[in-house]
């Protein structure tokens, strides 16, 4: 496929979009906060096996009803199978017990599977060690863009990268979607599937500044960016196409994962095509900062005979 699109020419338009995006999220999340779910704020897990499919909504009325607000209904696996989610009250270790005595009252019986009690401690603990390792996962790759390729692509990426997690994350807190273990786990593939579509952009931009002499930055940005635009299209098509399916069929427990990753091959092919393009532009990048060092002596081979 032969693209001749000149995105450079829309940089501008590209960098107030992201911008727009990227502060909107960060109020979001300054001012709403995430919506937390069990992983992080702690609570209780009931699960209940039924004879026959059972209406969820007459669930979630019933445990409304008698107090229990903040709550989580889904299916879990099969029909038969419900898995309910209460947000933590104090540390109350016992809630699962009630729950269940609540349903079993209410011509709601089945069989108890599990619970499982996350403390607010627990949770707490895994939200602040997950956000480490996002960091260190940043930190790392930085690090590894600036050995492999230039500081001012190092910059470029991590940017992207960054632009990418927080306009996720600002989205989840807009719309007040859950927030959990598996949606941390989205965003980390986030960044994997990010930096590899960087990554190819990078280097195609790297060996043409190297080829192309006579043209300029522009020009050498666009190129690159049209000629790896049919593989980027191609990846992020496909691997949408699981995703649908994922978030149309998979059942609740992983609709915010299969979400997370939605939103994140689209932010983050629009990243690695213009974020990373648009740092590079702003830095100057030129064919000098490219140019390969000669070995040391190289004149003094010419000279041999």
């Amino acid at each position: 496929m032969d693209f001749k699109i000149p995105f450079m020419s829309y940089r501008k338009i590209a960098s107030i979009f992201s911008i727009i995006l990227f502060v909107v999220s960060v109020l979001s999340l300054s001012f709403k906060g995430l919506s937390l779910g069990l992983d992080f704020s702690g609570g209780t897990l009931v699960e209940v096996k039924y004879e026959e499919a059972v209406e969820l909504e007459d669930i979630r009325t019933v445990l409304n009803e008698n107090g229990f607000d903040d709550i989580q209904v889904v299916n879990f696996g099969t029909v038969q199978d419900v898995l309910i989610k209460v947000a933590d009250q104090d540390g109350n270790s016992s809630i699962g017990e009630t729950v269940f005595n609540i349903l079993q009252n209410n011509k709601l019986e089945g069989e108890l599977k599990r619970i499982e009690f996350v403390g607010p401690q627990v949770g707490s603990e895994l939200r602040d060690q997950g956000g480490l390792g996002m960091l260190v996962a940043l930190f790392m790759i930085l690090l590894y863009v600036a050995f492999r390729f230039q500081y001012k692509f190092a910059l470029g990426a991590v940017t992207a990268l960054a632009h990418d997690v927080v306009i996720i994350l600002g989205l989840f807190s807009l719309f007040a979607w859950d927030f959990d273990l598996t949606v941390l786990a989205a965003l980390l593939a986030v960044i994997g599937y990010s930096l590899n579509d960087t990554i190819v952009v990078s280097d195609r931009i790297r060996e043409n500044f190297r080829i192309e002499r006579d043209t300029s930055a522009e020009e050498t940005v666009n190129l690159s960016i049209n000629q790896t635009l049919g593989r980027t299209i191609i990846t992020s098509f496909t691997t949408l196409l699981v995703l649908f399916a994922l978030f149309i069929f998979g059942g609740e427990l992983i609709r915010g994962f299969s979400l997370a990753l939605i939103i994140g091959v689209l932010i983050g092919t629009y990243s690695s095509i213009y974020v990373v393009a648009n740092i590079l532009m702003s830095l100057s990048i030129t064919q000098d900062d490219l140019a390969v060092p000669e070995p040391e002596g190289a004149e003094f081979d010419d000279m041999m005979p």
